[in-house]
Protein backbone atom coordinates (compact mmCIF):
# COMPACT_ATOMS: atom_id res chain seq x y z
CA UNK A 1 0.00 0.00 0.00
CA UNK A 2 2.76 2.39 0.86
CA UNK A 3 4.43 1.65 -2.67
CA UNK A 4 1.46 2.64 -3.83
CA UNK A 5 0.85 5.79 -2.65
CA UNK A 6 4.54 6.71 -3.21
CA UNK A 7 3.81 5.77 -6.90
CA UNK A 8 0.52 8.01 -6.44
CA UNK A 9 2.72 10.85 -5.46
CA UNK A 10 5.43 10.56 -8.11
CA UNK A 11 2.80 10.47 -11.22
CA UNK A 12 1.06 13.53 -9.92
CA UNK A 13 3.90 15.51 -9.42
CA UNK A 14 4.29 14.27 -12.60
CA UNK A 15 1.64 15.62 -14.50
CA UNK A 16 1.74 18.58 -12.50
CA UNK A 17 5.04 19.05 -14.12
CA UNK A 18 3.86 18.60 -17.32
CA UNK A 19 1.03 21.10 -16.88
CA UNK A 20 -1.60 18.22 -17.35
CA UNK A 21 -3.34 18.94 -13.93
CA UNK A 22 -4.23 22.03 -12.10
CA UNK A 23 -2.18 23.49 -8.91
CA UNK A 24 -5.03 22.33 -6.74
CA UNK A 25 -4.90 19.34 -7.84
CA UNK A 26 -1.50 18.42 -7.06
CA UNK A 27 -1.55 19.98 -3.56
CA UNK A 28 -4.61 18.04 -3.08
CA UNK A 29 -2.65 15.00 -3.81
CA UNK A 30 0.27 16.20 -2.06
CA UNK A 31 -1.85 16.53 1.28
CA UNK A 32 -3.26 13.96 0.17
CA UNK A 33 -0.10 11.86 0.02
CA UNK A 34 1.28 13.87 3.51
CA UNK A 35 -1.75 11.97 5.65
CA UNK A 36 -1.22 8.89 4.16
CA UNK A 37 2.03 8.19 5.08
CA UNK A 38 1.75 9.85 8.69
CA UNK A 39 -1.17 7.51 9.14
CA UNK A 40 1.06 4.82 8.08
CA UNK A 41 4.30 5.41 9.54
CA UNK A 42 2.88 7.01 12.98
CA UNK A 43 -0.94 6.95 13.50
CA UNK A 44 -1.16 2.90 12.79
CA UNK A 45 2.02 1.85 14.54
CA UNK A 46 0.63 3.81 17.76
CA UNK A 47 -2.97 2.39 17.73
CA UNK A 48 -2.01 -1.01 17.32
CA UNK A 49 1.19 -1.62 19.16
CA UNK A 50 0.22 0.76 22.36
CA UNK A 51 -2.79 -1.54 22.66
CA UNK A 52 -1.07 -4.74 23.09
CA UNK A 53 0.49 -5.81 26.38
CA UNK A 54 3.65 -7.61 24.65
CA UNK A 55 4.70 -4.38 23.55
CA UNK A 56 4.52 -2.47 26.98
CA UNK A 57 7.50 -5.25 28.01
CA UNK A 58 11.19 -4.27 27.94
CA UNK A 59 12.79 -6.41 25.89
CA UNK A 60 17.04 -7.45 25.72
CA UNK A 61 17.72 -8.41 22.10
CA UNK A 62 21.33 -10.71 21.60
CA UNK A 63 22.39 -11.16 18.08
CA UNK A 64 24.91 -14.08 18.12
CA UNK A 65 26.87 -15.18 15.85
CA UNK A 66 24.75 -18.61 15.05
CA UNK A 67 21.04 -16.72 16.89
CA UNK A 68 18.93 -14.25 17.34
CA UNK A 69 17.54 -14.15 20.97
CA UNK A 70 15.64 -11.68 22.16
CA UNK A 71 14.70 -12.06 26.20
CA UNK A 72 12.07 -9.95 28.99
CA UNK A 73 11.46 -10.25 32.87
CA UNK A 74 9.28 -13.44 31.97
CA UNK A 75 11.90 -15.44 29.66
CA UNK A 76 13.52 -15.69 26.85
CA UNK A 77 13.08 -17.62 23.07
CA UNK A 78 16.11 -18.07 20.47
CA UNK A 79 15.93 -18.70 16.79
CA UNK A 80 18.65 -19.64 14.72
CA UNK A 81 19.51 -17.16 11.62
CA UNK A 82 18.74 -19.66 8.81
CA UNK A 83 15.22 -19.75 10.55
CA UNK A 84 14.83 -16.75 8.65
CA UNK A 85 13.84 -15.38 5.00
CA UNK A 86 14.17 -11.85 4.88
CA UNK A 87 14.55 -8.54 6.92
CA UNK A 88 12.84 -5.43 6.41
CA UNK A 89 13.15 -1.95 8.94
CA UNK A 90 10.55 0.59 9.70
CA UNK A 91 11.62 3.83 12.15
CA UNK A 92 10.43 1.77 15.39
CA UNK A 93 11.55 -2.16 14.44
CA UNK A 94 13.33 -4.66 12.78
CA UNK A 95 10.69 -6.50 10.65
CA UNK A 96 12.63 -10.50 10.70
CA UNK A 97 10.63 -13.08 8.30
CA UNK A 98 10.26 -16.66 8.75
CA UNK A 99 8.47 -16.81 5.10
CA UNK A 100 5.99 -14.44 3.23
CA UNK A 101 3.25 -14.78 5.53
CA UNK A 102 4.89 -15.04 9.22
CA UNK A 103 7.65 -12.40 10.49
CA UNK A 104 8.76 -11.70 14.61
CA UNK A 105 8.81 -7.90 15.37
CA UNK A 106 11.78 -6.21 17.20
CA UNK A 107 11.51 -2.94 18.63
CA UNK A 108 14.87 -0.73 18.23
CA UNK A 109 14.55 0.18 21.84
CA UNK A 110 15.47 -3.53 23.37
CA UNK A 111 18.90 -2.63 21.91
CA UNK A 112 20.94 -0.05 24.27
CA UNK A 113 21.92 3.64 22.54
CA UNK A 114 24.28 3.11 19.45
CA UNK A 115 23.72 -0.93 19.31
CA UNK A 116 20.51 -0.30 16.91
CA UNK A 117 23.26 0.63 14.02
CA UNK A 118 25.15 -2.69 14.99
CA UNK A 119 22.15 -4.31 15.11
CA UNK A 120 21.48 -3.30 11.83
CA UNK A 121 24.96 -4.60 10.31
CA UNK A 122 24.55 -8.30 12.16
CA UNK A 123 21.00 -8.54 10.70
CA UNK A 124 21.87 -7.24 7.06
CA UNK A 125 25.11 -9.80 7.29
CA UNK A 126 23.16 -12.81 8.39
CA UNK A 127 19.72 -12.61 6.41
CA UNK A 128 20.05 -12.82 3.35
Amino acid sequence: MMILVNVFAIVSAALFFFKKISPLAFLISAFLWFIMMVAFWFFLPITIYKRSATFKDKFKATLGKESFIIENERGSRSWSWAEFSSSMESPHFFHLYFNTRSFFIVPKDAFAGDDVHEARKIIAAKIK
